[in-house]
């Protein structure tokens, strides 16, 4: 039997490999014996322990991995609902959240990994991730062998309600006056068709690529980052357009390229809708992002007086954050951006709209804002390498870089602070930084620089990688 365990945010394989419907029977038997532990410990009947919502993306043959789920989950006495479609991890998201009778989520995605994979995530009452207790209990009650139970499972729409609640979240007077025309570059994932229709219900130009039916994805990764939003670079300019929006394979994430084929990352994204959260929209509160966040995020807190509260990687220490309260806005590195008052997780649909908003309220096209934006907190370079390395390497790299490895200086750079929390990050002088962290779940070290200029950024890298690679 495949050996199953829960990364960074769910368990992941290749369909017809790891990803099969034994090893989907037995995790989804293991997680609904903790859903039904934990009801049943608060007061639930054990044979009616409450509802389990159930949601797919667009990867091969997900709907019926979705069905078999749900019927797993529906023998333990569960009301399972299984949506209509695929759909969006926001969209599940939200629905358990919105659901009294909820008690949490499956879903059934592989987010930004190539087609070939598949995975499960698991959600909680409030719609925010299944943190490392819970999936380690999963994990220990994992079955050697799959079950035969089955129960019965309803059909039911997601999506209505959801789409309803993202269009009365933005102003739509002021996007419809805009006349605005996007780019949508779903990367053939569960935003696919979603995020454009919402866009044109706002009275929005589209053009959407990348949106065909094919399990495939035509060989991209659904990941908003280039190279794989190429085409969404080359089409925003080519039709004169103002952005680009793109999301991940399961609309968590976004990316964006602005009207002259610039790409616009995350970083970039979270540091300008923290500004329209703040100036346009009177709304305060704590702004929570990963250690890998742009020092250009600290001066924007900064300029408008908000605390700014730091977590390892991983949404899920953002979620925890959220779940303590007066969090305003969360968001990491990899355009995972959430705002709790809509629900405690990530949306990339969301996000786009926002960005939509702030674009139609200040007059601006996307790529006069991010200008703006560096007049006020200053302009910084951001890049991140991906380095597979040898288990030698990495059995070095943590036992001796992350605990012991201390330069005065990096490239010349003065260090000024340090943080061992996730990997090792050298804070240097002049806000530039750089930092080493083996992936949560991939063999490899990612290293991450940001500096004033793009060689500066890719010396910063350089270094890194020869001391992982030592």
């Amino acid at each position: 039997m495949a050996d199953i365990h829960f990364g960074t945010d769910g368990w992941r394989a290749i369909i017809g490999e790891g990803f099969t419907n034994d090893n989907l029977v037995r995790v989804v038997d293991a997680a609904a014996r903790i859903f039904k532990e934990d009801a049943v410990a608060a007061g639930r009947p054990a044979d009616a322990p409450g509802t389990l919502i159930v949601g797919h993306d667009c990867r091969q043959d997900a709907h019926a991995y979705a069905r078999l789920a749900a019927e797993v989950a529906a023998a333990h006495g569960f009301r399972a609902l299984l949506t209509q479609d695929y759909c969006p991890t926001p969209t599940l998201c939200w629905s358990v959240a919105q659901d009294a009778d909820a008690v949490g989520g499956i879903m059934l995605t592989s987010s930004h990994n190539p087609a070939e994979y598949l995975g499960v995530k698991l959600r909680m009452a409030d719609g925010g991730a299944a943190g490392k207790e819970f999936t380690d209990r999963v994990e220990a009650v994992l079955p050697e062998t799959a079950t035969d139970a089955r129960g019965t499972c309803e059909e039911t729409d997601l999506m209505t309600a959801y789409l309803d609640t993202l269009k009365q979240g933005v102003d739509a007077d002021a996007i419809r006056k805009a006349g605005l025309r996007v780019v949508v570059d779903p990367l053939y994932g569960a935003g696919r068709k979603h995020l454009a229709g919402l866009l044109r219900d706002l009275g929005v130009e589209v053009c959407e690529i990348n949106n065909a039916e094919d399990p495939t994805f035509d060989g991209l990764h659904p990941e908003p980052i280039p190279p794989w939003v190429d085409r969404c670079i080359a089409k925003v300019p080519e039709l004169g357009f103002d952005a680009g929006f793109i999301n991940d394979g399961d609309a968590d994430r976004i990316g964006a390229v602005d009207e002259h084929g610039n790409f616009v990352n995350p970083h970039r994204i979270i540091t300008l809708l923290v500004s329209h959260l703040a100036e346009d929209k009177g709304q305060h509160g704590r702004v929570v992002s990963t250690i890998t966040a742009s020092a250009m995020l600290a001066r924007q807190c900064k300029r408008l007086g908000l605390e700014l509260t730091s977590t390892p990687v991983g949404f899920k220490w953002i979620y925890a954050e959220m779940e303590k309260g007066d969090v305003m806005l969360g968001g990491e590195e990899s355009g995972g951006i959430g705002i709790p008052s809509h629900v405690m997780e990530r949306d990339g649909l969301l996000m786009a709209l926002l960005l939509a908003e702030t674009m139609a309220q200040r007059g601006m096209s996307l790529g006069q804002l991010v200008d703006d934006m560096f007049e006020k907190v200053g302009k910084l370079e951001f890049e991140r390498r991906g380095l597979k390395i040898t288990e030698e390497q990495m059995a070095n790299f943590r036992a001796s870089v992350v605990p012991g490895y201390a330069p005065d200086e990096v490239c010349g750079k003065k260090v000024v602070d340090v943080d061992r929390r996730d990997g090792v990050k050298f804070y240097l002088e002049g806000d530039a930084w750089v930092m080493m962290r083996p992936s949560g779940t991939e063999p490899l070290v990612r290293v991450y620089a940001e500096a004033e200029t793009v060689d500066e950024v890719r010396d910063l890298l350089d270094a890194a990688e020869r001391v992982v690679t030592a």
